[in-house]
């Protein structure tokens, strides 16, 4: 392995300061995110804190759309699909959700000239630090930025290599209500509080962001400084430094949130006590010690995975021109390295134990009013967050996914009974800081799909895959998973031939040509419906196997698999979409939701079922005739996943390659679509990448150890360590001249454990035996490692499916 610590191999770099938020660097812990502009005259630093959010506790569900569930049924029996859409959006929709709120800014003004030299900013990836180097009138000015996960403390240092040099003024500022004071003589508490209403769509008040005295959250942001030399005075809510040799400024944060069903006015915890808290303690440390503690915890996560492709070098090149090269068509595959670990990083930064789960910016959010509120947004980018967590070796940064279903789980039942009559939980595609559960207002297409929580839960039964941790099963992953069987099972009805389906159902935000001519997005049992369905059913009946209990309902889980309709093949030789073969309103529409089968999931596998995938790369290959302007970073990311399924190493590079093109100038993907003004941030590509590399390299969802399944011509040399696998297993890889050179099994858990690559192979230090050409199989022991090698010496006799080597 390459030496990765120093150099700018890990390191996002460039030779001016940011102009806009799109171009500032993140850093993070979870809790408190930041994006640290790197200006010379100026820094600034956009702040947020996880639970900032507008709006206050939910009250009671709605009547109404239980009162029209039969009648919106009966037209979809009857074949009036349009109709059926009318009844749902006049009448089964719920309120608009609540919004991630930007918390403020952090504001230091420099006393020196705005003219500098030698200027650079850069993010290191493995450690989280932020720093800024320039040099004024000759003197040599450095800051750095880190957030610190162990102290709770964003912490920015300012270094001159002139005694006596650094002069500033800091200032605290917010696009919400605040107001700022002084707290002795080297500390300043902003104060302000969230809007307790968003009005997105102008129907409630003409003032669409709305603040109430006594409601929504409080928060409060802590900064002091502390000097090496020099002075501190605090003048209007400013600290103003003087003379100083160095100066550290610690800060943090906290709202008055205190759970999903408390209102944060009347019941909400008070922030002050624990930012002087953190502050307090963190105080103690020195720069040096505050500096030591981070770097010693984030580099214990990142540095599990290593992955190196022997390419030319790009590392001396700023990143955004490196990106604006591989645009302009210039091959970059070590820009591929930087992307990976990129998402890795913001997992690390974004996704903390104890914290909440990536929104749809991660922790990062500069508006009061962002792009689809800054949301969970359940139908498919809220799952894309976390599809690398496993794989990429980050797996307790899944836990807070998990936590949330913990609260979709109380609040989605109330939802489920009086939307629909059902037990369990359910959960729509708008999910909030409140546990919105309900459809939201607006087109059925993306509006309606109470199939959130039922996609969710594959998360649950993901880490335990990788895992096989049987307590996680019982006590939290089984008692989601079987609530959401349980509202799938009442919500499913039965059809004129005996065959269960859902009714209403959509494809999430797609539309179909009815036989009489009408678009519409509502029928009943969509593919993803089906292949949700049929994956929750599959996932609870092995757990309660796995856990010996629940053999009853495991029956009628059994039952009703049995009678869901299959999936299907149709006109185009295409994997149908809908449950009948409609014609597409647009064939090359972004969403991909009827290939859920291939990837996430597991039910349309090459050789397990070849029909069906060549049914879904029909599929694929008719979404990219078509392709249109909104075809955009997450759909890129998805098509790497899935034509690395398909084993189509080439297509699924060249989807690669157009994402490495698409992003701002921070790595962060831009979400470039037609119908809006301008280019937001949507941070699930950057994660979803992460798993479609490694997906490429390695892939376990079908019961073997795939190694190098889609390797692309392009990344002829390489090798990726750590990287997990389902089944409970750990690896390293080395190829060379496009085949694989040696891998490393590390095993968690004891069971069979079978190998497929593209040449003979063996195992060193195991009883194996041949499954098939290219194909081992082994038993594995808890706390072994084994060797698999690509050597003529250790080539097996073709025909010999039972031969072993010992």
């Amino acid at each position: 392995m390459r030496d990765n610590t120093g150099g700018n191999h890990m390191k996002l770099w460039y030779r001016q300061p940011a102009e806009e938020w799109v171009e500032a660097l993140p850093v993070g812990n979870g809790r408190l995110g930041g994006m640290v502009y790197g200006g010379i005259k100026g820094e600034q630093i956009a702040l947020n804190e996880e639970t900032l959010w507008s709006g206050t506790k939910r009250g009671g569900e709605r009547e109404e759309p239980l009162r029209h569930l039969d009648e919106s049924r009966r037209l979809i029996f009857a074949g009036r699909y349009s109709d059926a859409q009318a009844v749902i959006e006049a009448h089964m929709l719920g309120p608009a959700g609540n919004a991630f709120q930007a918390m403020g800014d952090l504001e230091i003004v420099m006393s020196h000239s705005s003219s500098v030299e030698d200027y650079r900013r850069e993010l290191d990836l493995r450690t989280g630090l932020c720093r800024t180097d320039y040099v004024s009138n000759g003197v040599g000015i450095k800051r750095e930025i880190f957030v610190s996960a162990v102290d709770q403390v964003m912490v920015v240092r300012l270094e001159a290599d002139r005694s006596g040099a650094i002069e500033l003024e800091a200032a605290l500022t917010s696009r919400l209500n605040y107001g700022v004071k002084k707290c002795g003589i080297d500390r300043i508490i902003l104060t302000g509080a969230a809007p307790s209403l968003l009005d997105h769509e102008k129907e409630l008040s003409e003032d669409t962001v709305v603040y109430e005295e006594n409601q929504g959250i409080q928060f409060q942001v802590h900064l002091q400084a502390i000097l090496d030399g020099g002075i501190v005075e605090t003048h209007g809510g400013r600290l103003v430094v003087k003379g100083a040799d160095a100066v550290t400024l610690l800060l943090t944060a906290a709202t008055s949130f205190n759970g999903f069903d408390r209102d944060p006015a009347l019941e909400g915890l008070d922030p002050r006590p624990r930012c002087d808290a953190w502050l307090n303690e963190a105080a103690k440390l020195s720069y040096a010690e505050l500096r030591e503690r981070h770097i010693s915890d984030i580099t214990l996560y990142f540095d599990r995975v290593k992955l190196e492709l022997d390419a030319p070098s790009r590392e001396d090149i700023p990143t955004d021109e490196r990106i604006a090269a591989v645009l302009a068509g210039q091959a970059d595959e070590r820009l591929t390295e930087l992307f990976f670990q990129f998402g890795r990083y913001l997992m690390i930064s974004a996704s903390r134990p104890g914290t909440q789960p990536t929104t749809l910016q991660g922790i990062w959010n500069n508006m009061t009013k962002p792009p689809w509120s800054c949301n969970y947004t359940t139908n498919i980018n809220t799952q894309m967050n976390y599809w690398p967590a496993e794989v990429c070796n980050l797996a307790e940064f899944h836990e807070p996914l998990f936590e949330l279903l913990e609260d979709l789980r109380i609040a989605g039942a109330r939802m489920a009974k009086a939307y629909y009559n059902c037990r369990g939980w359910a959960s729509h595609h708008n999910v909030d800081l409140w546990r919105n559960t309900t459809p939201s207002p607006g087109s059925a297409s993306w509006a309606y799909w109470p199939m959130g929580g039922v996609w969710l839960c594959q998360h649950l039964w993901e880490h335990y895959a990788y895992g096989l941790d049987q307590d996680f099963l019982r006590n939290k992953a089984y008692p989601i998973m079987k609530e959401a069987a349980q509202f799938c099972l009442d919500y499913l009805v039965e059809d004129e031939e005996g065959n269960l389906v859902s009714v209403p159902s959509t494809s999430p935000e797609n539309t179909f040509i009815a036989p009489d001519g009408q678009r519409s997005a509502v029928s009943m049992s969509s593919t993803m419906d089906i292949a949700l369905m049929r994956e929750l059913f599959t996932n609870c009946i092995e757990a309660a196997r796995v856990l010996e209990m629940d053999a009853a309902f495991s029956q009628s889980l059994q039952e009703a698999l049995e009678r869901l309709l299959p999936l299907r093949i149709g006109q185009h030789g295409q994997l149908q979409e809908w449950f009948r073969d409609f014609d597409e309103a647009e064939p090359g529409h972004r969403h991909t939701a009827h290939l859920y089968p291939l990837h996430p999931g597991n039910q349309i596998t090459v050789r397990g079922t070849p029909e069906l995938a060549k049914a879904a790369r029909v599929s694929l290959d008719r979404r990219r005739i078509h392709e249109g302007e909104d075809t955009i970073g997450w759909c890129y990311s998805w098509n790497i996943s899935m034509y690395a399924r398909l084993e189509d190493a080439e297509t699924a590079h060249s989807y690669l390659t157009k994402l490495l093109g698409n992003p701002f100038p921070n790595l962060f993907n831009a979400h470039r679509h037609p119908k809006i003004t301008f280019y937001p941030l949507t941070i699930e590509a950057n994660f979803a990448a992460s798993a479609g590399i490694a997906e490429l390299l390695m892939q376990s969802h079908a019961g073997e150890l795939h190694l190098l399944p889609a390797l692309p011509k392009a990344w002829p040399s390489g090798r990726i360590s750590g990287i997990r696998a389902r089944g409970g297993y750990e690896l390293d890889l080395d190829w060379a001249d496009g085949k694989l050179r040696s891998a490393a099994i590390r095993a968690t858990q004891s069971g069979r454990c079978q190998v497929r690559t593209a040449v003979p192979i063996a195992v060193e230090a195991a009883d194996w035996e041949q499954v098939e050409d290219g194909v081992i199989a082994f038993t594995a022991e808890a706390g072994r490692s084994y060797t698999i090698t690509a050597d003529v010496a250790h080539m097996i006799a073709k025909g010999s499916s039972t031969q072993k080597k010992s």
